[in-house]
């Protein structure tokens, strides 16, 4: 089993940053392509980032292109989303997830969450205007 906690959520107003982090623990034998999506109350949950289980492809939804970094520090076992300048319409609960080990790295199923076998309880960001 592969546990996923994320922490990092809060309030921020519009133009600022925050930074999520997701650790990482359980079959840490395995290093895992990780994704982070979010979810508003009554929506679908939607692809926010991706990154291969060695952080060389990375993919974003076009929302976030040039506002958010997503990385990783494999020897702290965590996943980051760095998030700047913004908007309210970030505001949501951030999760992040891993990758089934089996399923290849590609646009089609990094942005799938139904790709993803392991996902985090979630960190609410809100976004203050």
């Amino acid at each position: 089993q592969v546990q996923l906690v994320e922490s990092g959520g809060g309030l921020v107003q519009a133009g600022g940053s925050l930074r999520l982090s997701c650790a990482v623990s359980g079959r840490t034998g395995i290093t895992y392509a990780m994704g982070w999506f979010r979810q508003a109350p009554g929506k679908e949950r939607e692809f926010v980032a991706a990154l291969s289980w060695n952080g060389g492809d990375i993919y974003y939804a076009d929302f976030v292109k040039g506002r958010f970094t997503v990385s990783r520090d494999d020897a702290k076992n965590t996943v980051f989303l760095q998030m700047n300048s913004m908007r309210p319409e970030d505001a949501d609960v951030y999760y992040c997830a891993a990758l089934g080990p089996a399923v290849p790295f590609a646009l089609a199923t990094a942005t799938d969450q139904y790709e993803y076998n392991y996902w985090g309880q979630g960190t609410q960001v809100t976004v203050s205007s």
